[in-house]
C-alpha cells in the first residue's frame, strides 16, 4: 500500500468545525493570549483570474499576480516606467526574476499560486513559503527600521498594532524587484505599507500601499485577500529543480 509522504490531509489542530466536520470558515479570528488577532496558519491567494477554456487545474492564478493594478484601472506609472513595463511584456517576462528562479519578494508571494505559512510570536510574524522554500520576517518587538539597509529581496519588515489591524511597513529593497508578471518595477527606495486584517477565520484582508517616486507619480493601494488552507502544509517548490525553459526563453 502506498504511503503518504506528506500531511496533505491531516487535521489541522484547532480549526473551529460545523456539525459535517468541515472547518468553519466564518468562526471569528483566533487571538493570542494578549488579546491581538492572531494570523498564524497556512494562506492561499485568492484565485479570482477566470480559467481560460482548458482549464486551470491546480495552477489558477490572482488578477493581481498577472497585473497587480488590475482593480485600480492600471498603475499611476512614471513615463520611464512606463516604457521599462512595455519593453518587458515585449520581452515575453524573459528576465522576471520569478522565470529566472529567483526570489520575487513579498509583494508577489501575497499574488502567488503557491501557499504560505504564518507564525505568529511574540515580538515576531514569521512568513514561510513554497516558493524557493523561503522566509520573510516582520519584528513586532518596537524596533525601528534600518536607514541606510543592504538591499535584499524582502526588505526589512516592522509591525505595530492598530486596534485590530497590523500595520507594517517595510524599506531596504533590491532595485530590481517586479510588482506583478507584466513588469511593474519596484525600486531600491520604495517603501510598502501593509494593513492586515483578519476578518474571520476563513479569509484575510492585506492593503498594500506602494509609494516608490522614482518609478509612480503617486502612491497607490491595492486590497488583497488571502484565504485559510486547513488540513494541508507546505510542500517544497524549488524553480531550479530540473529547470529546463530558461534557455528558450529569448523574448523579441
Amino acid at each position: 500500500m502506498p504511503l503518504p509522504a506528506q500531511w496533505l490531509n491531516y487535521p489541522t489542530a484547532g480549526v473551529p468545525r460545523l456539525p459535517d466536520g468541515k472547518p468553519n470558515l466564518k468562526a471569528p479570528a483566533p487571538r493570542t493570549p494578549d488579546g491581538k488577532p492572531d494570523f498564524s496558519g497556512l494562506w492561499d491567494t485568492e484565485r479570482n483570474r477566470p480559467c481560460p477554456a482548458d482549464g486551470c487545474f491546480d495552477q489558477q492564478v490572482s488578477q493581481e499576480f498577472v497585473d497587480f493594478g488590475w482593480a485600480l484601472k492600471g498603475l499611476p506609472y512614471r513615463p520611464e516606467a512606463a516604457r521599462l513595463v512595455r519593453q518587458r511584456n515585449e520581452q515575453n517576462g524573459k528576465d522576471d526574476p520569478g522565470t529566472r528562479c529567483l526570489p520575487v519578494g513579498f509583494v508577489r508571494i501575497h499574488t502567488d499560486a503557491l501557499l504560505r505559512k504564518m507564525i505568529q510570536m511574540p515580538g515576531l510574524l514569521l512568513m514561510l513559503t513554497e516558493r524557493n522554500a523561503s522566509y520573510r520576517q516582520i519584528f513586532l518587538d518596537g524596533r525601528p527600521l534600518p536607514t541606510d539597509p543592504n538591499p535584499s529581496f524582502s526588505g526589512y519588515s516592522v509591525g505595530k498594532w492598530d486596534g485590530d489591524t497590523l500595520v507594517v511597513e517595510t524599506n531596504g529593497f533590491r532595485n530590481d524587484l517586479w510588482l506583478d508578471r507584466k513588469g511593474s518595477p519596484l525600486s531600491d527606495s520604495a517603501r510598502v505599507t501593509e494593513r492586515l486584517r483578519r476578518l474571520n477565520y476563513g479569509r484575510m484582508q492585506v492593503e498594500v500601499t506602494v509609494d516608490d517616486s522614482k518609478n509612480y507619480t503617486k502612491p497607490f493601494t491595492v486590497r488583497l485577500n488571502l484565504d485559510i488552507a486547513p488540513d494541508s502544509d507546505l510542500l517544497d517548490h524549488i524553480c531550479l529543480e530540473d529547470e529546463q525553459d530558461a534557455p528558450h526563453l529569448v523574448g523579441k
